[in-house]
């Protein structure tokens, strides 16, 4: 089986080489650091931000978005976010004690990554961010 990422590939290449390997999924793992401490803690800017991203990358949500905040001692203490996407799930944990946040964009139904990536940078205020990207085969 061989691994199929993304990484370094405009997102025409992308949604290009999606359709033509004919991949099941696309997945975008956003990975964000320094984030606005106030955003990130604040579960009704979470709920917006889910509903701008679907909106951003023409997703259509299944349900309300999940949003829960909990975490065993600090260091994993903050939110958590799923929400259902009629072609798969967007999911997020906001980690207080460092102001970053994981989000991961899947979705049998192509979308573009640098937008989805960018749309979350700005969003939460980061100040660095890492994505990879990576086709889910069949």
């Amino acid at each position: 089986m061989k691994q199929m990422v993304a990484n370094g590939m405009t997102d025409q290449e992308v949604i290009t080489r999606f359709k033509e390997e004919n991949c099941w999924g696309l997945c975008t793992s956003i990975d964000l650091k320094e984030c606005d401490p106030a955003t990130i803690r604040d579960a009704d800017k979470i709920h917006q931000f889910v509903l701008e991203l679907a909106d951003l990358i023409d997703m259509k949500r299944f349900g309300e978005p999940q949003i829960i905040h909990f975490g065993p001692c600090d260091r994993v203490a903050g939110y958590s976010m799923t929400q259902l996407i009629e072609t798969s799930l967007l999911s997020a944990h906001f980690a207080n004690d460092t102001n970053a946040a994981y989000i991961d964009v899947f979705s049998c139904k192509e979308y573009m990554p640098s937008v989805a990536a960018e749309f979350c940078r700005k969003f939460f205020g980061a100040k660095a961010m890492n994505t990879t990207v990576f086709f889910r085969t069949i």
